[in-house]
C-alpha cells in the first residue's frame, strides 16, 4: 500500500451536515493546502496565483516541513514573503517540540517526516552514544542551521486567521466553541465532531491536515490538503465575495 493511501485511509467527504450560511469573505483570499517540503509545487502555486488572482490575500494552512525533501527551501521562500499569512501546523509544532526537548519529542517528530527536514538542513541522526545523546546532537546541529530567526519564525506562526465569515485553521475547529475559545490542540490536531456537527455561528472553516483525493467544500468546511508531498498535487481555494473555485498545480 502506498504511503498516501495509508495516510488517507477512509478520509473521504462524509455526510454533509446541515449548514446554510452563504460564503461571505470580506475581501478575496487564496488558501493553500499543506506543502510538506515541496518547494517546487509551492513556487508553481505562487506563480499561478500571481497570474490568476493577483488581488487575493494568500494564506497557507501550515505543515510546510517534513515528508517532502525540500523543507529548508520551503521555509526560506516563505520567510522572504512578508505578504503571506502563514499559519502554524502540527508539523511545525512537532519540530518546535524537538528543538525544545529532543530526548522526549525527537522520536515522534522523526517518525512523521522530521528526518527529511533534518536532511534538507544537512543534518543526520548519527554518531555514538545513547539515543537521547544522538537526538540532542542532531537538535544542536539543526538549531545552528535553522538559526534563531528561523526558529522564531516557526514559533510566531498564528493558529487561525479570519476574513468575513471565513476562518482558516490548520486541522479543525470545535463546532461547539466560538473561534476565540478554540484550543491549540484542536486547531493543530483536529476534533472528533468537526466533520459531523455543523457550526451554528455561520462561519466557514478552511483547513488542511487531512488528506483528500480532491479539495472540496461542504457543510461549512473547505478542505485543501491533497497530499502534495506524495500525490504531486498542491491545491488552493480561491474565495471572494462573488467567486469560489479551486486551483491545483502539479508536477505530473
Amino acid at each position: 500500500m502506498r504511503i498516501l493511501d495509508r495516510l488517507r485511509g477512509a478520509f473521504s467527504p462524509r455526510a454533509v451536515p446541515d449548514f446554510d450560511a452563504v460564503l461571505a469573505p470580506a475581501t478575496p483570499l487564496a488558501v493553500i493546502g499543506d506543502v510538506h517540503g515541496r518547494a517546487d509545487l509551492l513556487s508553481l502555486m505562487l506563480e499561478q496565483l500571481e497570474r490568476d488572482a493577483p488581488d487575493h490575500r494568500i494564506v497557507l494552512v501550515g505543515d510546510y516541513l517534513d515528508r517532502g525533501e525540500e523543507s529548508r527551501a520551503v521555509l526560506e521562500k516563505l520567510r522572504e514573503r512578508s505578504d503571506l499569512v502563514c499559519l502554524k501546523g502540527n508539523h511545525e509544532a512537532m519540530c518546535l517540540a524537538f528543538l525544545e526537548d529532543p530526548a522526549q519529542h525527537g522520536s515522534r517528530w522523526l517518525r512523521n517526516g522530521g528526518l527529511q527536514t533534518l536532511a534538507s538542513f544537512g543534518v543526520g541522526l548519527k554518531g555514538e552514544g545513547s539515543e537521547a545523546e544522538r537526538m540532542t546532537a542532531a537538535r544542536d546541529a539543526f538549531a545552528d542551521a535553522l538559526e534563531d530567526e528561523g526558529r522564531a519564525w516557526l514559533a510566531e506562526r498564528p493558529l487561525q486567521w479570519r476574513n468575513g465569515n471565513v476562518a482558516v485553521v490548520h486541522a479543525a475547529a470545535d463546532p461547539g466553541q466560538p473561534l476565540q475559545l478554540q484550543t491549540e490542540r484542536t486547531l493543530l490536531w483536529g476534533h472528533p465532531q468537526f466533520e459531523s456537527q455543523p457550526r451554528s455561528d455561520g462561519i466557514w472553516i478552511v483547513h488542511g491536515h487531512t488528506i483528500y483525493d480532491e479539495p472540496f467544500a461542504a457543510g461549512g468546511r473547505i478542505a485543501v490538503d491533497t497530499g502534495a508531498y506524495a500525490s504531486g498535487r498542491l491545491s488552493a481555494a480561491l474565495v471572494a465575495p462573488a467567486e469560489f473555485r479551486f486551483l491545483q498545480v502539479t508536477t505530473g
